[in-house]
């Protein structure tokens, strides 16, 4: 009789495993609806024409009338050196197609040793931002969400595969965090989320190169190709610093954020 009733119950664990795990956890379908619309693209036109491009996340929204003030993060070296003819816009829902296409306004860029990040404004009547979780530890798995050479949204899981602790005043060490996804151009800004709550952990920086040369017609040439897997992040400390020395370190508040 008990092993009757042991085996009942084993068919009856293997039967709600499936259920239970959608319980208590999200499937990947619904991380991927959580994470997808809070990405944006970054495209910089110069006499309506676009030169450069990147990937952004929508972090905050606050109220302005009847509508909302939409926040994006990016890389700063997208906006570094704009000159007064050249208009920065953000391309919302591209995981939809084509997208939104938004004119924004520069708040706040910096492209140092230790700081490579920017911020913008849109106005707009909807605004799904991400949901900020907690510093990622080693070999935690991610995804990377963003718009390689400017054109179509691309999704890349990995894992962290480097987490080093801060040491103030050393920029001559190694990065502090560093995925092993593999990224290109373009892809600076996009979001690295955790796989299993959707949650945005940091934001890609830019990644290693190696340089490849070769001649053509006797002249010599090369070109800078990613290294695979070696992508560094910024993290949410740094963002955090970066965003309350400009006045906004209400947009993102890890304490409510990250319960």
């Amino acid at each position: 009789m008990a092993r009757q009733l042991g085996l009942a119950l084993a068919w009856l664990a293997l039967g709600t495993g499936c259920a239970a795990g959608r319980l208590w956890g999200s499937s990947r379908e619904e991380v991927l609806q959580r994470i997808l619309p809070s990405t944006l693209q970054i495209v910089l036109e110069r006499d309506g024409q676009r030169f450069r491009s990147s990937s952004g996340v929508l972090i905050a929204a606050r109220r302005a009338g009847e509508g909302l003030d939409c926040y994006v993060l990016t890389s700063g070296h997208t906006l570094a050196r704009l000159s007064g003819n050249e208009t920065p816009y953000v391309l919302l829902e591209r995981h939809h197609g084509a997208g939104t296409k938004l004119r924004a306004t520069v708040i706040a860029a910096r492209e140092t040793d230790d700081t490579d990040l920017g911020l913008l404004r849109v106005s707009t009547t909807r605004c799904p931002v991400a949901r900020i979780g907690a510093p990622p530890t080693l070999g935690q798995q991610i995804w990377v969400v963003a718009f390689p050479w400017g054109r179509n949204m691309t999704l890349v899981g990995g894992i962290i595969s480097q987490v080093n602790q801060e040491i103030p005043g050393d920029r001559e060490g190694a990065p502090r965090l560093m995925v092993d996804a593999t990224v290109s151009y373009g892809a600076s800004g996009g979001g690295v989320f955790e796989a299993h709550t959707g949650r945005l952990v940091g934001l890609v920086e830019g990644y290693r190169t190696a340089r490849v040369s070769f001649r053509v017609d006797a002249y010599p040439g090369h070109i800078d190709v990613p290294v695979p897997g070696e992508t560094y992040l910024t993290p949410l400390s740094q963002i955090e610093r970066f965003l309350s020395e400009y006045g906004y370190p209400d947009l993102v508040d890890p304490r409510a954020s990250r319960r």
